[in-house]
């Protein structure tokens, strides 16, 4: 019953992904370092969803 209001870290995970992934692409077109920088962050969030699902 208490579930119900516990976050889910697999999902508060995604939407971190998803927002990285945004601003990686904007990013891309003006400063590639930086993208690059913000995509060696989601590929650390993709690990850790891994592990997560198990």
């Amino acid at each position: 019953m208490f579930g119900l209001f516990k976050s889910d870290p697999v999902k508060k995970l995604q939407k971190e992904r998803k927002k990285l992934l945004e601003k990686a692409y904007k990013l891309s077109h003006t400063d590639r370092s930086a993208s690059d920088q913000m995509m060696a962050k989601v590929d650390e969030i993709d690990k850790k969803i891994e592990e997560l699902k198990g």
